[in-house]
């Protein structure tokens, strides 16, 4: 199994939030001429989740170096807060699971779907950092 140096590593890292920043900055030029409601929602949504990604990465690019220590109080407040977040994504995914069961509409069931899949995603993630 080939393995990353850290320097390898980082730069990939920096790489990928270049990729995801072009991606945002391409979405939203064409959002910019789109007036379809759905494609515009549908559009935002990668966007976003390419903001996301970029976060993300770039935290990873943090994590590659010296991470220093939550104190006690920054642990007992992310501790609160992603309780409070998972408590609202079971209930998220709750409502979404009865509104997918309920509608009947191929096309408003997708996205009701892919709304579902980031949502049991988030909440998986938030169950890991806790």
């Amino acid at each position: 199994m080939l393995s990353f140096t850290q320097r390898e590593l980082v730069n990939f890292f920096r790489e990928q939030v270049k990729l995801e920043e072009e991606v945002v900055r391409s979405i939203n030029q064409v959002m910019e001429t789109i007036t379809n409601p759905v494609v515009k929602g549908v559009l935002r949504g990668v966007s976003f989740d390419s903001l996301k990604h970029a976060s993300i990465y770039k935290a990873a690019i943090q994590l590659s170096s010296v991470t220093p220590a939550l104190t006690e109080d920054e642990y007992n407040q992310l501790k609160a807060a992603m309780e409070k977040h998972i408590e609202n994504e079971e209930e998220i995914i709750e409502h979404l699971k009865q509104a997918i069961d309920k509608t009947e509409n191929d096309k408003i069931r997708f996205l009701l779907e892919s709304i579902a899949s980031d949502e049991n995603r988030h909440h998986e993630l938030l169950q890991k950092i806790m």
